[in-house]
């Protein structure tokens, strides 16, 4: 797969956060999780009651998310359809389910 212009691979991560903000939306509503979601430009924060924080940003260079969170820093590729730890191979909402679920201290799955 060739790589996206840096025009092209920003409008899939700003497409991408969308969905992700949701999904942060709706799993914590259905688990009555309260988290904070602020965005700025190509940076989203997450934050937790516990005062923790998840910050997720595009990386064009790179064309890459990449994650930070209490359990570490993850940068995640676009394969095909879907965004994969370049280290673990994990799945991006996979991922982001577990340290989401971590950091509120509740469990959450982002689909």
């Amino acid at each position: 797969m060739p790589p996206l212009s840096e025009s092209e691979f920003l409008a899939l991560a700003v497409k991408e956060l969308d969905r992700i903000e949701a999904a942060v939306e709706a799993a914590a509503d259905a688990a009555d999780a309260d988290i904070e979601i602020s965005r700025t430009g190509n940076v989203m924060e997450l934050e937790f009651e516990n005062g923790s924080k998840i910050i997720i940003n595009s990386q064009a260079p790179m064309q890459e998310l990449w994650v930070a969170a209490r359990s570490g820093g993850f940068h995640f590729r676009r394969d095909g359809e879907r965004w994969v730890d370049t280290r673990s191979g994990n799945e991006l909402y996979d991922a982001l389910s577990s340290y989401v679920s971590q950091q509120a201290e509740v469990a959450l799955t982002l689909g």
